[in-house]
C-alpha cells in the first residue's frame, strides 16, 4: 500500500474525508468532510487569513455569490478561454484530457494506421475538441439567454465586480487588497489524485491592487511571502519549489505567473499560483458592465486602473499536501504506529482527555471535569473507550499533540499525566497548571 493509499484509508476511517453521496454510489470529483476534516480546513483558513489579511494593512474581505450571470464570464474571458482539450474513446467511451493523455498519465497511447488508440482498451480515439469547464444553469422559470448563469469557476471575479463597493465603503487607498475564501466549481474532464483535482473545491484568493509602475515589486513581494508561508508551516525545503511560467504558458490575463509546487506522490505539481493579472479584469468589467471601475488618485488628480497581483491557493489541494507532509510511521512497543505530526496550529484537536479506566466512576468524573477545564481554551476530545494504549494510538493517528490521563494518583494529589505525541514521553503536572502548560508546549512548536 502506498503512502497516499494509507492516508486515504485513515481519512475515511477517522473522519477526515468521505466520498460524497457514497450510499448512492458516489459522484466522481466530489468529497464530503467529516468533523476532523472540517477542523483541519478551518485551521488552514485561519492561518491563511492571519498571513494574508490580518498581518498587514488595507486588505479587506468579501464573500460573493456562487452563481453569476453570463455577462460576468463574457467579461472575464471564461466563456471564450476557459476550456481543456478533450479526447474520447469510441469503444469504451472514457474521456481524457488531451495534455494528460500525451504525458502518458493514463498509460501508453499506441498508434495504429495513423490512429491513436485508447490506453485502456485500445479502441480508436476521437480528435481533440474543446470542453468548457464551467457549470451552466438558468436563473428563474424561463430558460433563455438572459437567464443563463454559471457556478463560479474561481472566486476572483466576485472580487473584481465588487471593486468599487469595497473602494467606497472602506475608503481604500492604493495599494490595497480584497480577499475571499469560498467555493468554486469546475467540470473537470478527469478529476483525480484524491482531493487534488476536484469539481467542487474551496479557494483562498487575494487580489492586490497597486499602481501599474509598482506591480513588479508587489509581484515579487507576494511570491516570496507566500513561499515563506509554507516554510513556516513546517514544510521541508526539498518538498516545495517555485516554477516560473514561460510566455507560452501564461493565461490570457497574465503578464507573469509563478507556481509554488509541492512534491506530491506523482511528482511536483501546483499548490499555489501567484499571477500579475495587469489591468485586464477591471478594464474588461468596465467595458461589459459600462461601470466606472477605477481609482481616483487625489495627489495625481487622475483616474487610474490599478494592476492586480493575485496569490491563489486551493484549500483541498493544500490540505492534501499537509496530510502528505506530516504523515509518518514509527515503531512503538514492536508495533507500527501511524501518526500525523501536525504542528498544533494545524492539528484538529490540540489535546485529548482520558480516564485510565472507564469502569471507575471516580476516574470518569474527574476526567470529565478536566475535559471541561481544557475545552474552554483548546479544541479538545474526550475518550474513555478501549485500552489506554489504543486510545493513545487513535490520537496519534489523527495528529493530536497532547493526551491527558487521569489515574488513581490524580485522586490523591490532583496531578495528571500529559503525553507528548511525537516523543511519547509523559510528565505529571497539577490540574490547576494544565492550561498554561499546554499553551507553553504549543508555543515550543513555533
Amino acid at each position: 500500500m502506498t503512502t497516499l493509499e494509507r492516508i486515504i484509508q485513515i481519512c475515511k476511517q477517522r473522519g477526515f474525508i468521505f466520498n460524497s453521496a457514497e450510499i448512492y454510489g458516489g459522484l466522481k470529483g466530489f468529497y464530503d468532510f467529516g468533523h476532523l476534516g472540517v477542523l483541519l480546513k478551518n485551521n488552514i483558513k485561519n492561518l491563511w487569513l492571519k498571513d494574508v489579511v490580518f498581518s498587514g494593512e488595507n486588505i479587506f474581505l468579501v464573500e460573493s455569490a456562487l452563481i453569476g450571470p453570463r455577462k460576468i464570464y463574457e467579461a472575464s474571458g471564461h466563456l471564450e478561454n476557459f476550456y481543456d482539450l478533450l479526447v474520447e474513446c469510441k469503444n469504451c467511451h472514457n474521456r481524457f484530457r488531451a495534455d494528460h493523455l500525451l504525458k502518458g498519465e493514463y498509460g501508453e497511447v499506441k498508434i495504429k494506421d495513423n490512429r491513436a488508440l485508447c490506453p485502456l482498451c485500445e479502441g480508436e480515439l476521437t480528435e481533440q475538441r474543446t470542453f468548457n469547464l464551467m457549470f451552466k444553469t438558468n436563473v428563474g422559470p424561463v430558460e433563455e439567454l438572459s437567464s443563463e448563469a454559471y457556478l463560479r469557476p474561481e472566486t476572483a471575479q466576485g472580487i473584481f465586480y465588487n471593486f468599487k463597493n469595497v473602494l467606497t465603503t472602506m475608503r481604500a487607498k492604493l495599494p490595497f487588497g480584497i480577499a475571499q475564501i469560498g467555493k468554486s466549481f469546475r467540470n473537470e474532464i478527469t478529476p483525480r489524485n484524491f482531493i487534488f483535482r476536484m469539481r467542487e473545491f474551496e479557494q483562498m484568493e487575494l487580489e492586490f491592487f497597486t499602481y501599474p509602475e509598482e506591480a513588479n515589486k508587489w509581484f515579487d513581494y507576494w511570491a516570496e511571502k507566500r513561499f515563506n508561508f509554507y516554510l513556516k508551516l513546517g514544510f521541508k525545503d526539498k518538498n516545495i519549489r517555485q516554477r516560473v511560467y514561460s510566455k507560452e504558458e501564461l493565461a490570457h490575463y497574465s503578464s507573469a505567473t509563478i507556481d509554488i509546487e509541492y512534491n506530491f506522490p506523482w511528482g511536483f505539481d501546483e499548490l499555489e499560483g501567484i499571477a500579475n493579472r495587469t489591468d485586464y479584469d477591471l478594464k474588461s468589467h468596465n467595458k461589459f458592465s459600462e461601470s466606472e471601475l477605477f481609482y481616483f488618485d487625489e495627489k495625481r488628480k487622475e483616474k487610474i486602473i490599478p494592476y492586480v497581483i493575485e496569490p491563489s491557493v486551493g484549500i483541498e489541494r493544500l490540505l492534501l499536501a499537509v496530510l502528505l507532509e506530516f504523515y509518518d510511521e514509527d515503531k512503538i512497543e514492536g508495533e507500527t504506529r501511524k501518526i500525523f505530526r501536525f504542528p498544533p496550529s494545524l492539528a484538529p484537536f490540540k489535546v485529548a482527555v482520558f480516564p485510565l479506566l472507564n469502569n471507575r466512576p471516580e476516574l470518569v468524573s474527574k476526567a470529565r471535569k478536566v475535559y471541561s477545564l481544557v475545552k474552554k481554551n483548546f479544541q479538545a476530545f474526550y475518550d474513555e473507550n478501549g485500552s489506554i494504549g489504543r486510545r493513545y494510538r487513535r490520537q496519534d493517528e489523527i495528529g493530536t499533540p497532547f493526551c491527558l490521563t487521569i489515574d488513581f494518583q490524580t485522586l490523591e494529589d490532583e496531578t495528571i499525566t500529559i503525553r507528548n505525541r511525537d516523543t511519547t514521553k509523559q510528565e505529571r503536572i497539577k490540574i490547576t497548571n494544565i492550561n498554561s502548560r499546554i499553551r507553553k508546549l504549543i508555543n515550543k512548536f513555533r
